[in-house]
């Protein structure tokens, strides 16, 4: 299988290492932990587009199923309002 269960997902980076990675504020996410090897990976390889393949479509994903997860949220938010929507 993996390194961790499906329902806890990867360890998660702590302020400590995000402030290290030098990671602007707003890409401090869940996805931080894959983020910071990717940005080194990166910066070793002068941003060459066909380096780093791996990290790049693991954080991408880890994205992707972030904004999977608050789409369900609001729909379920949507679902409890009746479908009314707050804008």
């Amino acid at each position: 299988m993996g390194l961790f269960s499906a329902s806890e997902g990867p360890a998660k980076a702590t302020r400590e290492e995000m402030r290290e990675a030098k990671l602007p504020i707003a890409y401090r996410d869940s996805c931080a932990n894959l983020l910071i090897p990717l940005n080194r990976c990166r910066a070793d390889t002068y941003y060459l587009p066909w380096k780093c393949e791996n990290e790049r479509h693991s954080y991408e994903k880890c994205q992707y199923d972030e904004f999977k997860k608050r789409v369900v949220k609001m729909n379920e938010l949507r679902a409890a309002k009746d479908g009314a929507r707050s804008n």
